[in-house]
């Protein structure tokens, strides 16, 4: 599946910003990368592309390579210490590894970094030496990354290591680029109350401007000048990431063990069971189509699907199951794409469905009825403590699934509940050895002991949804409320202030300037997007959940708007709950 959304727009920019921009036919060169740039590379762009543009090999600027002195090197970097002084240590030797470099760094090289370029043996065979402003990860079409796990502890933490300031700095960096690529110039807002929202916003400003200084195109375009950027901090909705989401994705990042959007499981069939390794992304189309559907509607789907495919091909089929599908496999090799495909995705809700009926059936009404108030009638809930005793004096039940029913309870009092109520619930639940992800949470502003240290703080008040939906799935993330507020411009703008005043909407013809105005005239679709966007950024980790609601809310807009959401990284319940068990530990270094 060709990439989509921002990913498209990333990879075209790696594609003709550095590699066809250093190309003379005849000539083949090294692709160099670190770490992050390639996190960057994979996540936008196929190696069958880069290989095409005269790129004989991409190599890991951190291994050991063997020189090609005959070959010039294309470096795309992130301007760190450690990239640089390894960049630098190619070329210390009398034999440089290669004939030339071209560098490109993600975003701005510090002075610092580039006085060292400047006075190292690198300098004399420098062609290029550019910053193409990606220092992110497109992780979807419309989720961006900022690839940083340890953010929440950076954060939150009472006892980070981490210098506040710089690491503001950098955030505000990463997100200016992200702006930068995508020809935005938005209003910036945040939520009012936490002080590094507000820092953040601020910091983001300045770089923002520095960005426009340099690239006055950036916002050009009638419907541009409504394009906002929100500020929102993890605490503001502690709920989404600890319910259990019943949407594909979601579930299967909450309950399977998914490592790097890889998921592995055990082929059967007739003959030897088989390991197989699937990559979750945007270039399996069925995933695409699936992810965002409940899980009940997914077999259905898969099957529905499979059906129509066998149809097309003539191939019989009655019950799509995974044992017809190794059989058809036998028969027709030459679809093994397409069936494999299918079967992937019919195990992958089949263990959904396992570890769902093994024990959460019970466990997500609970957690609905605790995160809405009310039952599935609408019945306001009267005694909430009821409903989550068993639970916890349930033996079967794991202990973070215990946590995620107690703090949904004390979410559900609003004020928080008495120390000693605390302790009585960790004691029926048995989770001592974990009870300090609970109080952790107040780290993040969360009311959680009722006249605590965040008294008085109380989560938003909801929209009222009318449209039907499964009783296991009633709860909306609070984000999806505030995205459709700020695209119908109803948002509160003393809750969310903006950090300077938005620029008047001119809905006016504006005269075309020379020199900038026809920037767009020679680049691909996917590049030039006329319609506002709304950018948003959580600190400390987005759900999955939050992610949906992106593409959901852009969808009812029938595309008039964009949604993208990102943050730091990628959350599940078990991260989310695992960074906040870290909150009052001194990171070790070596992780």
């Amino acid at each position: 599946m060709a990439p989509s959304g921002l990913k498209a727009v990333v990879g075209e920019k790696i594609l003709n910003g550095v590699i066809k921009s250093v190309r003379k036919d005849g000539e083949w060169k090294v692709l160099i990368v670190d770490h992050m740039s390639m996190r960057i590379l994979s996540s936008c762009c196929k190696m069958s592309d880069i290989l095409a543009e005269g790129v004989t090999i991409v190599e890991d600027l951190y291994k050991r390579r063997e020189p090609i002195s005959s070959l010039e090197a294309i470096y795309l970097l992130s301007p760190v210490e450690k990239s640089v002084r390894a960049l630098i240590n190619d070329f210390r030797d009398t034999a440089f590894t290669y004939k030339a470099a071209h560098i490109f760094f993600t975003d701005t090289c510090p002075d610092g970094l580039f006085t060292e370029i400047g006075r190292s043996r690198v300098a004399k065979v420098i062609k290029t030496l550019k910053e193409i402003n990606v220092a992110f990860l497109p992780y979807e079409s419309q989720v961006f990354s900022l690839d940083d796990p340890n953010s929440l502890h950076s954060f939150y933490s009472s006892k980070a290591t981490t210098d506040r300031g710089k690491m503001m700095e950098s955030l505000a960096e990463q997100i200016a680029t992200l702006c930068d690529t995508l020809k935005e110039y938005p209003a910036i807002r945040y939520r009012k109350g936490p002080e590094e929202n507000a820092r953040l916003a601020e910091e983001v400003y300045q770089r923002l401007n520095a960005h426009k200084a340099d690239n006055p195109s950036m916002g050009e375009g009638a419907d541009k000048a409504r394009s906002q950027l929100l500020i929102v901090d993890r605490g503001f909705d502690p709920i989404s990431p600890i319910l259990h989401e019943l949407t594909f994705q979601a579930m299967v990042y909450d309950l399977l063990d998914i490592k790097q959007d890889i998921y592995t499981y055990q082929t059967s069939g007739i003959g030897v069971a088989k390991e197989r390794e699937v990559l979750l992304d945007e270039d399996d189309e069925l995933w695409v189509q699936l992810r965002h559907m409940h899980i009940a509607d997914v077999n259905k789907k898969v099957s529905e699907l499979l059906r129509t495919f066998c149809e097309s091909k003539r191939m019989c089929t009655d019950n799509a199951n995974i044992k017809d599908l190794s059989q058809m496999l036998k028969k027709m090799p030459q679809y093994q794409k397409e069936l494999s495909m299918y079967s992937t995705h019919l195990h992958l809700a089949d263990a959904c469905m396992k570890k769902f009926k093994a024990s959460l059936d019970k466990l997500c009404e609970v957690e609905q009825d605790l995160a809405m108030g009310s039952n599935a009638d609408g019945v306001p809930l009267k005694d909430a403590m009821k409903s989550i005793v068993p639970v916890l004096l349930n033996n079967e039940i794991e202990a973070h699934d215990k946590i995620r029913i107690i703090l949904l309870y004390i979410f559900h009092k609003k004020k928080g509940i008495g120390q000693e109520n605390l302790s009585k619930l960790i004691q029926h639940a048995n989770i001592q050895a974990d009870s300090n992800i609970i109080t952790n949470l107040q780290n993040l502003g969360c009311n959680i002991i009722d006249g605590g240290q965040n008294a008085g703080k109380v989560l938003p008040e909801r929209k009222e949804r009318t449209e039907s939906t499964y009783q296991l799935s009633r709860w909306a993330p609070i984000i999806k409320d505030i995205m459709e507020n700020a695209i119908e411009d109803k948002l509160d703008r003393k809750l969310w202030p903006f950090i300077s005043d938005p620029a008047p909407i001119n809905t006016t013809q504006t005269a075309v300037s020379a020199r900038f105005g026809h920037w767009h005239k020679n680049k691909s679709p996917t590049e030039y997007r006329s319609g506002p966007r709304l950018i948003i950024f959580v600190i400390g980790g987005v759900t999955h959940s939050e992610m949906r609601s992106a593409y959901e809310v852009t969808r009812t807009t029938d595309g008039k708007w964009e949604v993208l959401i990102g943050s730091s990284h990628i959350l599940t319940p078990t991260s989310f709950l695992n960074d906040l068990k870290s909150l009052d530990q001194v990171p070790n270094p070596d992780c």
